[in-house]
């Protein structure tokens, strides 16, 4: 299919083939008809891409935040990885679009195939042919409702947000501030709602449009009658509310809607404007109030809203995104609100170059709403794999399912060099052709069942979220490849479980998981110091593992928390160096009441082995973000070797210490022995019995929070 792209790295943008993106439970797949270019928005996408790498680190000051945090932490060679990967990367554009229900895995039975919706959200409601998209932003549209005027739902969403934090009443004077595409759906909206709505804006062009549109009366911004038709318009009063929809630079947009208020008025900023707010004459002797209205509603940048799907109590929460969409189709639909005037351009998606062309300025031509068109010809929504040719008789042939930045940074480069990258899949297509392309895989798709049936692929690389690891291990397993799973193996206890069960039906099958720790060279070199000493070691590991907000995906049910998801990389390195599995845990975490902040992200964790070494994990969040990730003390012997974030070691032995400086975590050491495991038919790096152990330890410590007994750790016979 076709879809509309930008090289983040070098700002071009172009329409490219890419697969048709994977249909997953809780979400719609729709054939697009129409979607809409939101000027403002896109421009700023669009131009930061284009911009050279300074040019980005003035746009994103955030960003460039965070990479100065890495390289205070990691240093300039893993700064450097990690800047190239975001850079390297294909972006898809667009958030707004309408079309036709292909197939649906909505887990509420709303949509059936052939059904009519409008689609939103950034990275769903793409510029592309078929999209897959969340079901809490998809919406059905009535029959009555051309396509074209259903791919303006999403900008009228974020408009309906805008107006119902002004609580305008009927009869009301609000004012638009910003007549662009945002502005003329407001006012006309505001209008259908029995209001009096005055337009501001600095062109003339959009004040003569929303004054034949949505606007009672319109001024430019410049005009010297400005202030006296206000007072007239008003009645001497001023306006109960402005909503800003422009996109300005200055200050002015905040300043004259404090001029133009009326006493204890209600300011609403909906567009990109700085809010540097004078405290007088206005704001303080007026008692304004000023809201922030956030995109398209209540569920927006909730994980649990828009990707798996819960909603909101329609008696607590009236108005969701889901809900402002859905209320916004039927204002079009009652003929309410008429959006085709606001269409200037119409391009076939093969020709968004020119539309973009104009967006951005490099084309001068007057331009509010301008939508992309997707040819009506039926696609395949499978495509067939080509057929792999390995370049030597010994080459491994490898799979990927998953792609994200993990797996580009440490795992795609290192399977490249040791064996023959053949397919890639991701569930979006943009993600596939990006990671395909640039790491020259035979092959990239979205389906995974082409990445099991491929005969040529002998081993798989499971680089997912965290809730897809084990059922993609088990299908894996069950093709009869040699599976390479990051951490962790399984988030539920009956997957660990089924996975045992398959293991030793299959004595044969080859399963690895990424804890690159134990393959470090300091890990390596500290096992090797205590080798032969016959008394148990005690081991003390502080991972200061940074702040994570309770709504990132890891804190969900995808990624089933911290100890599952991470913790289990330091069980299994205290395995690895106490040489013994772990026997009995038990775990205590803070009890802090502070609601920003989870518990079990702050965690002591003490473990005993079946040797008699003990080993305690400290686990924390609340540290400050400069202080090393880990360090690692092992004491036995009369020795100690100390890890200091996997860069440098100390031993101390004989009254005497010395500095070892071999820095890595065993990401290459670990890809590297798997792969040649895989191709000299060899056992995996780490014993099936460990990687059961590790897991079935971060149950327990789970078990041991919720009961605060110590817990006894057994896997299977």
């Amino acid at each position: 299919m076709k879809q509309v792209i930008q090289d983040f790295k070098t700002g071009n943008l172009f329409v490219g083939d890419v697969p048709i993106p994977a249909l997953t439970p809780g979400f719609v797949l729709v054939r697009n008809h129409y979607s809409l270019i939101s000027a403002g928005t896109e421009r700023s996408t669009v131009s930061t891409g284009k911009a050279s790498l300074l040019g980005k680190a003035r746009q994103r000051p955030d960003l460039v935040k965070q990479v100065l945090d890495t390289f205070r932490k990691e240093g300039f060679s893993e700064t450097l990885k990690r800047v190239r990967t975001k850079l390297e990367t294909l972006k898809e554009l667009g958030y707004s679009s309408a079309g036709t229900v292909l197939a649906t895995m909505d887990t509420t039975g709303t949509f059936k195939p052939g059904d009519s919706v409008a689609c939103g959200g950034g990275g769903y409601a793409a510029h592309a042919g078929i999209v897959s998209v969340p079901q809490n932003l998809v919406v059905r549209i009535s029959d009555s409702l051309p396509f074209d005027c259903a791919a303006f739902t999403t900008l009228g969403a974020i408009a309906m947000q805008g107006i119902r934090q002004a609580s305008p009443r009927l009869g009301e004077f609000i004012c638009v501030i910003g007549l662009g595409l945002l502005g003329q759906i407001t006012a006309q909206i505001l209008r259908a709602n029995g209001c009096r709505v005055f337009g501001i804006d600095t062109a003339q062009k959009m004040v003569d449009i929303g004054k034949n549109t949505g606007c009672h009366c319109t001024l430019t911004r410049k005009d010297p009658k400005l202030e006296t038709v206000i007072d007239s318009f008003t009645e001497g009063h001023g306006f109960d509310a402005v909503i800003i929809t422009a996109a300005a630079q200055s200050n002015d947009p905040i300043e004259l809607s404090t001029a133009i208020l009326r006493k204890k008025g209600v300011m609403v900023v909906v567009g990109a404007v700085p809010m540097n707010i004078p405290r007088e004459p206005h704001f303080y002797q007026k008692e304004l109030e000023m809201k922030i209205s956030c995109s398209y509603g209540p569920g927006r940048y909730d994980h649990s809203y828009e990707e798996e799907g819960h909603d909101y109590p329609y008696g607590y929460v009236r108005w969701t995104e889901n809900r402002n969409m859905a209320a916004f189709t039927k204002l079009m639909e009652d003929k309410l609100i008429d959006v085709k005037p606001l269409i200037t351009h119409v391009f076939d998606i093969e020709e968004a170059e020119k539309a973009y062309d104009i967006v951005t300025g490099k084309v001068q031509e007057h331009h509010i709403a301008i939508l992309l068109k997707y040819p009506v010809t039926a696609e395949k929504i499978k495509a067939e794999t080509p057929p792999a040719v390995l370049s030597g008789i010994d080459a491994v042939g490898i799979g990927f399912i998953g792609a994200g930045s993990f797996a580009q940074k440490f795992l795609i480069p290192c399977a490249g060099v040791h064996g023959e990258l053949l397919s890639v899949a991701t569930s979006r297509g943009i993600t596939a052709k990006s990671a395909g392309e640039k790491f020259k895989f035979r092959a990239f798709t979205t389906d995974t069942g082409e990445i099991f049936s491929n005969k040529d692929i002998h081993a798989v690389f499971i680089a997912t979220r965290h809730d897809t690891h084990a059922p993609l291990t088990l299908a894996a397993l069950e093709a009869g490849k040699s599976v390479f799973v990051e951490k962790p193996l399984a988030i539920l206890e009956e997957d660990l479980i089924r996975i045992t069960e398959m293991c030793r039906r299959q004595s044969s099958c080859r399963l690895m998981v990424g804890f690159n720790r134990r393959f470090s060279p300091l890990a390596q070199c500290a096992r090797e110091s205590f080798r032969g000493i016959p008394e148990p070691l005690v081991i003390n590991y502080r991972v200061n593992a940074g702040f994570i907000p309770k709504n990132h995906w890891i804190q969900t049910r995808e990624g089933g928390g911290r100890i599952l998801g991470e913790v289990c990389h330091f069980v299994d390195l205290l395995q690895f160096i106490t040489d013994s599995n772990p026997r009995r845990v038990f775990a205590e975490c803070v009890g802090s009441t502070n609601a920003r902040t989870s518990n079990r992200d702050n965690v002591a964790i003490t473990i005993l082995f079946a040797n008699g070494s003990v080993g305690t994990i400290t686990y924390i969040a609340c540290g400050d973000k400069l202080l090393s990730k880990e360090r690692v003390e092992i004491f036995g012997g009369e020795k100690s070797f100390i890890i200091n974030d996997f860069i440098t070691g100390e031993v101390y032995s004989d009254g005497s210490t010395r500095k070892i400086n071999t820095p890595g975590k065993g990401h290459r050491e670990e890809v590297e022995l798997f792969i040649k495991a895989v191709r000299e038919g060899l056992p995996s790096p780490i014993s099936r019995d460990s990687l059961f152990y590790t897991t079935a330890t971060t149950f327990r410590i789970l078990d041991a929070l919720q009961t605060g007994l110590p817990q006894s750790i057994m896997i299977d016979p």
